[in-house]
Formats: C-alpha cells, structure tokens, sequence
C-alpha cells in the first residue's frame, strides 16, 4: 500500500500551538486509516487465497460439504472486508472535503488577517519615517542657512 504523504504545518513551515496539536491528530487519523487500509487489503488477499486453495472439487460429500462451509465462511469475510475498504473511501471523501474546506477557509482568514497587520505596521514605519526625514532635513536647513562655510551664490 503505497503511503500518501504531505507535509503539515503552519506558513513559513513552523507549527506552534493549536496548529502542531491538529498536526499531531491529522498525523495519527492519517496512520489509523492507512493501518486499517492494508488490514483490510490483507484480510481480502488472505480470503481470496483460500477461497481459491478450497475451492476444487472432491469426490467425498462429506468434504465438499465442509469445503462449501469454508469457502461461504471465507466469502462471507471477503465481503467484510471489501465493505469496510468502501466505508474507509468514503470517510476519506467526507473528510477531505469537508476538513479540506474549512482548513483552507481558516488559513485564507488567518492569512488576511496577518497580512492586514502587516500592513497596518508598514503603514505607521511609513508615517513614522516621513516625520523623522521631514525633522531631519528641517534640522539640516537650519544649520546650512546658519553656518558660516555657506558659499554664497
């Protein structure tokens, strides 16, 4: 069973607080459902060579009779495991859109509030370092137009 991977984290690839705890559960849901996707791979690989292994036919009644117990019994976990393979798919569609939907509207939410933020702080450095040059060039006439060493023109 070939593992799907991907990486999970916060932007900039650090994960803190609530964001390394859901991490942490997508993490363990994720090595849940892949241990119970080979099992049930397993289960029916295993039941489908036994089927097949029983499965010739014997001139004694008494053994085709116990051979058809078993090869019902094995059909019977075939089916088993082929319906909980269909509910495993099926949860994994249910949740990759409903989690996948709420997860990007919340990182599309955090991320326009982080950038609001940033802009906001850019805006105040702008203002701030507009009053510092208008201060200091201020400063710099005031000592051009009251120094001696001015060249007059």
């Amino acid at each position: 069973m070939s593992k799907l991977g991907g990486g999970i984290g916060g932007a900039g690839g650090t994960a803190a607080g609530p964001t390394a705890a859901a991490a942490a559960a997508a993490a363990q849901k994720q090595r849940a459902l892949l241990q119970k996707a080979d099992a049930d791979v397993a289960s029916l690989v295993d039941n489908f060579s036994a089927l097949i292994n029983i499965a010739r036919v014997n001139d004694p009644p008494v053994r085709n009779s116990q051979e058809e117990f078993q090869m019902e019994m094995r059909a019977s976990r075939m089916v088993h495991s082929a319906d909980s393979l269909l509910k495993l798919v099926s949860e994994l569609k249910r949740t990759a859109i409903f989690s996948g939907l709420a997860s990007l509207s919340e990182n599309v939410d955090r991320r326009i509030e982080v950038l609001n933020q940033q802009a906001e702080g850019t805006d105040r450095m702008l203002e701030r370092i507009g009053q510092e040059a208008a201060a200091s060039l201020k400063e710099l006439e005031a000592h051009y137009y009251s120094s001696v060493v001015r060249t007059p023109l």
